[in-house]
């Protein structure tokens, strides 16, 4: 059993910074990109931002330049730094972890946490 615990969220002003972690646990031999998603009440869940194994990244246009995503492959964790927060950015953030290979059975298969709220609001 894989599971995704997500940690980071919360309230923070506008122009304020938030990290989210993401670490993955059970039995997992490796996976391929992590990513963050979310979404805003009465929205479509967005990508946010994904990394592969070797690090290639991907943003969405609007978080270009104030948001940056990591990722550490030995504890199978990933991370969102997001600076210079706006409104707009108000959301439940979920993180996604594709491609998961299990060790015991070596199938393939995708997860999402649970999700974590982030509010920038003055």
């Amino acid at each position: 059993q894989v599971q995704l615990v997500e940690s980071g969220g919360g309230l923070v002003q506008p122009g304020g910074s938030l990290r989210l972690s993401c670490a993955a646990s059970g039995s997992i031999f490796s996976i391929n990109a992590m990513g963050w998603y979310r979404q805003a009440p009465g929205k479509e869940r967005e990508l946010v931002a994904s990394i592969t194994r070797d690090g290639s990244t991907n943003y969405l246009g609007s978080v270009k330049g104030r948001f940056t995503i990591s990722r550490d492959n030995a504890k199978n964790t990933v991370y969102l730094q997001m600076n210079s927060l706006k409104p707009e950015d108000t959301a439940v953030y979920y993180c996604n972890a594709r491609g998961v290979v299990v060790i015991a059975t070596l199938r393939i298969s995708d997860y999402w946490g649970q999700g974590t709220q982030v509010t920038v609001s003055s």
